[in-house]
């Protein structure tokens, strides 16, 4: 599960969206749907998990199947919250274990488009902490469109 093999034969124009399980993301997803069905392409909804004992977590050993049940679980209960009645057609649902912004400059590699949400955090936290959004529109191979969360009142519809 950890590498990226997304690079579909198909001549539709691939469109990447990371979908982290924030409102903003959930925002890119409802854009890259839209954006794909107007081009006529599909949307490869991307989903980066960790172990956390894969990286360092002093805590208790953790089952690496219990952490991808979860990722899972919680992918299939994001993408339900944005398409509740029904999945677009097409739709590609990838999950991967690995760094967010490396694994989406991965996939964007022969897409048209890397679709990312942005969560709006300042300068400072920005420089300290790393963004998803800032290394993929530094990184991607592709063209990248960041989306702000739709509504503070409305973060999932």
């Amino acid at each position: 599960m950890s590498e990226v093999t997304m690079q579909s034969s198909d001549s539709a124009a691939r469109v990447i969206v990371g979908v982290d399980g924030s409102a903003s993301s959930y925002a890119a997803l409802r854009w890259a749907d839209r954006y794909a069905r107007s081009v006529g392409g599909v949307v490869e909804a991307v989903h980066v998990w960790d172990t956390p004992s894969a990286v360092g977590f002093a805590g208790p050993a953790i089952d690496p199947d219990f952490d991808l049940e979860q990722a899972r679980e919680r992918f299939a209960a994001e993408l339900d919250a944005i398409f509740p009645e029904e999945r677009p057609p097409g739709l590609r649902e990838v999950l991967v274990e690995g760094d967010p912004s490396e694994t989406l400059i991965r996939a964007s590699q022969g897409a048209e488009l890397l679709v990312v949400g942005r969560r709006g955090r300042g300068a400072f936290a920005r420089a300290m902490l790393g963004s998803v959004s800032q290394r993929c529109a530094q990184h991607a191979a592709c063209p990248v469109v960041v989306v702000r969360q739709e509504s503070e009142a409305d973060p999932v519809h």
